[in-house]
């Protein structure tokens, strides 16, 4: 598992899927994090335009790029919904934070090839780049 969290740290683009106008709710520190940590990230939530002057995407198909992680920090029955759109647009590493992950996510996940990373915190794990 350690080689595999640190394969999907040697990656530059994130889309952080469940970010909050909230700083305290986990999908918006993880966005944080990331940023701080060096890393270009794209911050995903259907109900917001921007978050703090940066453009907020609704969904990962309308990103300027694919991202080669997604970071997904949502109820699991969405986590299902979003690993159909990384397969959709060939994204093939996911990490579900705790309490993104369900059976069926992890299951989809493996059915297209998917690298996944589940039960580990991008939080404990980030690292700055620079």
């Amino acid at each position: 598992m350690q080689n595999d969290i640190q394969e999907f740290l040697e990656q530059e683009i994130w889309a952080v899927v469940g970010v909050s106008k909230d700083p305290t709710k986990f999908g918006t520190k993880v966005y944080h994090k990331l940023k701080q940590c060096g890393y270009t990230v794209y911050p995903i939530n259907p109900k917001l335009s921007e978050l703090e002057g940066e453009p907020c995407f609704p969904s990962l198909s309308a990103l300027p790029v694919r991202p080669d992680v997604v970071s997904l920090i949502v109820p699991p029955q969405i986590s299902e919904q979003i690993i159909d759109q990384c397969a959709q647009l060939g994204i093939k590493r996911v990490w579900m934070q705790p309490g993104a992950e369900s059976n069926e996510a992890l299951l989809k996940g493996r059915a297209n090839q998917m690298q996944l990373i589940a039960h580990e915190c991008v939080l404990v794990e980030a690292r700055s780049r620079r």
